[in-house]
C-alpha cells in the first residue's frame, strides 16, 4: 500500500507528459492529413507540396507567400516564383481550400464503390476438393491460351464438295444420335470439335461426311463415356450405310490427322464456368444457354471463325437478355469471360435470331432436344418480340 501511495505523483508526472505531447502534436498530425486529402484537388494555381508558405516568425508579416507556377510559351518548362498579394475578394482562403479538399475526397471515395461488384463464385465450393478452387483461375487462363494457339481456320473454301449446308445438316443428324444414345454434354461438343479439324485438315468426299461424324463421336465416346456405344452400335444408327471396317478406317484416319491431340478447350469447358458466374442462375438460365451455344454449333460462321468462349460468353449474355436480367452483363461475367459487352453483342444476336427461327427450320433436332420439360422447355420460351 505504501509503495502505491509513492507512485501516484510519478504516475500523474508521466500522464501530464503525454498529454502535453498530444496537444502539440495534434495540429501537426490533423494538418498532414488534411494535406493528403488535398492531393485529390485537381486544377488549383498551387501546385506544390505545400500550398501556404510560412515566412519566418521574427518577421511577422500579415501578407501570405504564395508559390505560383508562372508558365512561359517560349520555354519548355516553368519555374515557381514568389509573388506577394493580400486576401482579395477572389482569392481562396484557407478554410475554403480546406472545404474544396473535403468536397474533393468525398466524391472520391464515392466513386470508388462499386454498384456491380466481382462476386467471388468459387466461395461456395472453398471445401469441395473436386471444386480445384486453388486452381481454376490459373485453369481457364490456360484454357483461353490453347484456343487461341489452336483455333480452326476456315476451311469451306478448301472442300470441293461440301458447303456450310451440308455441315449444318450433319451436326443436326450428330446432335439426335447423341441424344439416343444419351451421351454426356462434353461428347457433343468433342465430337463436332474433331469434325471441324478434320475438315481443315482433309479433304472428305461427300459420301463419306457422315462417316466423318461417326468416326468423330466413337473417339468422343471413349474419350469421355465411362460406358461408351459400340462400333455396331454405330453401324446400326447409320442405317448400315458403313460397315464396321469403314467405321474403324476412318477412326484411325482421324486420330492421324489431329495427331492424338483430343484434349482440347471445347465450347462446354467455358459454359460451366460462364454459366456459374451468371449471377443469381437458375435451371431455366442454365438450359437456355446450353440451348442457344447448341443452336450456334450448328452455324460454321459462329463456331469456326470464332473462339469456343465466345460462343460461350455470348450465349450467357443472349439468355440473360432473353430472361430480362439486369444488368444483361454483370462485372463478374467481365472478369471471369474476359470479354466486354461491346465484343459479344454481335454473336449473341446471331444466337437470338437462330433462336426465334428454331420452329421453323428445317433442321430441328436441337428444338425438339429442348423442347421437352427435362429441360425445362426453353425452346418453347417467347420470343422478344412478341
Amino acid at each position: 500500500m505504501a509503495s502505491r501511495v509513492s507512485d501516484l505523483p510519478h504516475q500523474r508526472r508521466i500522464a501530464g507528459e503525454i498529454k502535453s505531447k498530444n496537444v502539440a502534436g495534434h495540429g501537426r498530425q490533423s494538418r498532414k492529413v488534411l494535406g493528403d486529402i488535398g492531393n485529390l484537388v485537381t486544377g488549383r494555381d498551387v501546385v506544390t507540396g505545400k500550398d501556404v508558405v510560412k515566412k519566418a516568425k521574427p518577421q511577422q508579416q500579415t501578407k501570405a507567400e504564395v508559390i505560383v507556377i508562372s508558365p512561359d510559351e517560349n520555354e519548355k518548362s516553368c519555374k515557381p516564383h514568389f509573388s506577394r498579394r493580400t486576401h482579395t475578394r477572389g482569392t481562396k482562403t484557407f478554410t475554403s481550400t480546406l472545404r474544396a479538399r473535403s468536397k474533393a475526397a468525398s466524391s472520391g471515395l464515392k466513386e470508388n464503390v462499386k454498384e456491380d461488384p466481382v462476386i467471388d463464385i468459387d466461395a461456395v465450393d472453398a471445401d469441395n476438393e473436386l471444386a480445384a478452387v486453388e486452381y481454376v483461375d490459373d485453369i481457364f487462363k490456360y484454357y483461353k491460351t490453347v484456343e487461341e494457339e489452336g483455333g480452326i481456320k476456315d476451311y469451306i473454301g478448301s472442300q470441293p464438295e461440301i458447303n456450310e449446308k451440308m455441315r449444318s445438316i450433319l451436326i443436326d443428324w450428330l446432335v439426335d444420335v447423341h441424344r439416343k444414345f444419351e451421351l454426356m454434354p462434353e461428347t457433343l461438343y468433342l465430337t463436332i470439335n474433331l469434325v471441324d479439324r478434320f475438315l481443315s485438315l482433309a479433304m472428305v468426299p461427300r459420301r463419306e461426311l457422315q462417316l466423318l461424324g461417326l468416326g468423330a463421336m466413337l473417339i468422343a465416346c471413349k474419350y469421355e463415356e465411362i460406358w461408351a456405344p459400340e462400333v455396331n452400335d454405330f453401324v446400326c444408327i447409320s442405317d448400315n450405310a458403313y460397315c464396321r471396317k469403314q467405321v474403324l478406317a476412318m477412326e484411325k484416319s482421324i486420330l492421324g490427322k489431329v495427331e492424338w491431340y483430343i484434349t482440347v478447350p471445347t465450347p462446354y469447358v467455358f459454359l460451366g464456368r460462364y454459366v456459374k458466374a451468371s449471377v443469381p442462375c437458375d435451371i431455366e438460365m442454365e438450359k437456355l444457354v446450353f440451348y442457344l451455344a447448341e443452336l450456334g454449333l450448328m452455324k460454321y460462321p459462329i463456331v469456326v471463325l470464332n473462339r469456343p468462349s465466345m460462343l460461350a460468353a455470348s450465349a450467357v449474355y443472349a439468355a440473360r437478355q432473353t430472361l430480362g436480367k439486369t444488368p444483361v452483363w454483370t462485372e463478374t461475367l467481365k472478369h471471369h469471360t474476359g470479354y466486354l459487352e461491346d465484343e459479344i453483342m454481335e454473336h449473341a444476336e446471331m444466337l437470338m435470331k437462330l433462336r426465334d427461327s428454331a420452329s421453323e427450320s428445317t433442321l430441328t433436332a436441337v428444338f425438339k432436344k429442348y423442347s421437352v420439360s427435362e429441360n425445362a422447355e426453353v425452346a418453347l420460351l417467347s420470343s422478344l418480340q412478341d
